[in-house]
């Protein structure tokens, strides 16, 4: 009976840990949808006012066109005119907008067409001797200076920003979850840590 309740226990826990994330991601996906078609909703109103299409149909469309525009937009940006253009526009006008500077960088990012400043994970030697500290990189300037964050456990949102020279900065093959939980766990769990600084030096 034990057996059969243990299970019934894992075999449950299993089909939701494969069924909830499943539904979780249609909610968001569906909360996306209505927040996108909120906000082209009077262009939605504009087709099917001149098609007669359904409300789903025209949302769909319209996000077409957009999406269509976009693509447009992103080829002629990579032409030497379209680049003109935009750092002209980006200069001048944009820039000037408060604000403009930080939505651009974080939709970059969500984009993945700009590296996380979090994303790099790093050893770094700041005494002078063979103490390793874990990093992550935040900034690059060239080959010769790199500027990292210095987390403290148990609380990874404070810590230190150092600016180093790049040889005392060693990039490590280590994912930041994982390095984040060592740093939450002030030091345990280092073993991936350490055994990537050995194939790096």
């Amino acid at each position: 009976m034990e057996r059969f309740r243990a299970f019934v226990k894992t075999t449950t826990i299993g089909g939701i840990m494969v069924v909830l994330p499943a539904i979780l991601l249609f909610v968001v996906f569906r909360w996306l949808f209505r927040r996108i078609t909120d906000l082209i909703q009077p262009l939605t109103n504009l087709v099917v006012a001149q098609s007669q299409l359904n409300e789903f149909i025209a949302d769909t469309v319209v996000i077409g066109i957009i999406l269509a525009i976009c693509f447009i937009v992103g080829m002629v940006v990579r032409t030497k005119v379209g680049r003109y253009f935009q750092n002209n526009l980006e200069d001048h006008i944009l820039n000037i907008a408060p604000g403009y500077r930080i939505i651009k960088e974080t939709v970059m990012q969500l984009l993945g067409r700009k590296k996380s400043p979090f994303s790099s994970v790093a050893l770094v030697k700041i005494y002078g001797n063979d103490a390793l500290m874990t990093a992550f990189i935040t900034d690059e300037y060239g080959i010769d200076w790199k500027t990292v964050f210095i987390p403290t456990g148990p609380n990874p949102t404070t810590g230190y920003i150092v600016h180093l020279p790049a040889d005392r900065v060693y990039p490590i093959n280590v994912s930041a979850e994982t390095a984040l939980r060592s740093v939450i766990a002030c030091g345990a769990g280092s073993r991936a840590l350490i055994e990537a600084a050995g194939k790096t030096f």
